[in-house]
């Protein structure tokens, strides 16, 4: 078998493999819980069939407007893809910490600031060599290699986390950080291949198609699995956890004012009720040598 015929093969599995992942997706009504990542698989799904027509549609019709009209949709594609992973990811981490609410609020303030600054850092970096049109693709990168960071920094979290916040790695969030967390890692290792062993192309490809297919039958067992059933979440009150939880809710509320006495002003209300005392002991002493 050539190798062009393997990769064919691997994107055709590949389509189907996200025809069915988008298919269980949305008969558990996990949109409801996830809608960014059904906005994703829906986006995968309806473009790979534009994207292969356009890509082909030069064989049928010779011109250029075909290859003009698969790089604007291939890209703006994969940058919509991008903005909609960091959707994802922030669904993620509110889901894991949604029976602490304290933790929620603050978690979700601090997750905006870090996917701020990674964004701003990944921009930042990029050179610009090119200019016009395919500075594009330049920032398209950046921005998924700002993800790809978010994803596995969050995968981390998850792994390090998962008993004290009681998360279950049968959970639907914790499956889809993991899908999540392959890719992203199968990026790095594919860019890092490819611009150090360039006679070791399709032997990459053939290992970076091998992996996506491995994350999306990841998320195939999660989504075609039953979730277990959820139950409260019953921590000490002297946990760790619950104490980080209270302390962040306790952040940013204003609660009832109360009226709070200062030290100097109550030693000179004690001095002067002394001195009234005393006043009024001398008053009492002159009235009983008087009589």
């Amino acid at each position: 078998m050539s190798s062009d015929l393997a990769m064919s093969l691997a994107g055709g599995a590949e389509f189907v493999l996200t025809v069915v992942l988008t298919f269980l997706f949305w008969r558990k009504r996990l949109h409801r819980r996830f809608p960014a990542l059904g906005a994703y698989l829906a986006l995968r799904v309806t473009s790979t069939p534009v994207l292969l027509l356009l890509f082909s549609g030069d064989k049928v019709l010779p011109s250029q407007m075909w290859l003009i009209g698969y790089f604007f949709v291939y890209w703006a594609v994969y940058i919509a893809s991008a903005g909609l992973m960091f959707c994802v990811c922030m669904e993620v981490f509110r889901s894991v910490l949604s029976s602490f609410s304290g933790l929620t609020k603050f978690g979700i303030l601090i997750f905006r600031w870090a996917v701020l600054a990674s964004v701003i850092v990944s921009l930042s970096t990029l050179s610009f060599a090119h200019r016009g049109l395919l500075v594009i693709p330049d920032i398209a990168y950046g921005l998924m290699r700002s993800v790809s960071i978010i994803e596995l920094c969050l995968l981390g979290f998850l792994c390090l986390s998962m008993n004290a916040l009681r998360l279950s790695v049968r959970d639907a969030a914790f499956g889809i950080a993991m899908g999540f967390g392959l890719m992203s890692a199968n990026d790095f290792v594919h860019s890092l291949l490819v611009s150090r062993a360039t006679s070791l192309s399709a032997p990459v490809q053939f290992f970076y198609e091998s992996v996506i297919l491995i994350a999306l039958g990841v998320w195939v067992a999660y989504f075609a699995l039953p979730e277990p059933v959820s139950e409260p979440v019953l921590i000490a009150v002297n946990s760790t956890i619950y104490r980080w939880n209270e302390i962040a809710s306790a952040l940013g509320h204003t609660g009832t004012r109360v009226a709070v006495r200062k030290p100097e002003t109550a030693f000179l209300l004690t001095d002067v009720e002394r001195a009234v005392e005393r006043a009024l002991t001398r008053r009492l002493k002159d009235r009983k040598s008087e009589t």
